[in-house]
């Protein structure tokens, strides 16, 4: 039997809403006003809406900003892999800025390079989206820990 595209398995629908849920518990995705955008085994997209207070002094997004989306975003596709009852922490991130951010809003995406038993490494980008147009400003790589059996703790 083929599982059509627009059905996860019971797995799957489990990572996808334990994403949720700690995403949902993060102090500075909403205080930010960030949004996920997309939740896919090993790829996680999270969306920014320009607001004047999201920007430095020439009026781009903050890399604070930036940087902080892309963390969560690399830090979530990985805690799709993750065994249920888990949580995830950043270890180590790099992350280059590439170009301005300057737009309506932002994409991160955090994509799984390789999930292991205990360390995970993610590609992370930034997208800077305006009038429809995407524009790479942020590349970056990740270490991720797996804390198994310890879930979120607020």
């Amino acid at each position: 039997m083929t599982k059509s595209s627009n059905q996860r398995s019971d797995s799957e629908s489990q990572a996808l809403e334990r994403v949720r849920s700690s995403f949902a518990l993060q102090g500075l995705m909403a205080h930010l006003g960030a949004e996920l955008a997309d939740v896919a085994p090993g790829r996680v997209v999270i969306r920014l809406l320009f607001r004047d207070e999201l920007t430095q002094q020439n009026g781009f997004f903050h890399a604070g900003a930036t940087s902080a989306i892309a963390d969560s975003a690399g830090g979530y596709a990985g805690l799709t892999l993750f065994p249920a009852g888990s949580s995830v922490l950043t270890v180590e991130y790099k992350i280059n800025l590439l170009a301005p951010a300057q737009g309506d809003h932002l994409e991160a995406i955090g994509s799984v390079v390789r999930s292991g038993r205990t360390l995970t490494a993610c590609q992370l980008e930034v997208f800077a989206v305006a009038g429809g147009e995407r524009t790479l400003v942020a590349l970056g790589q990740q270490t991720l820990i797996c804390l198994q059996a310890k879930p979120d703790s607020r």
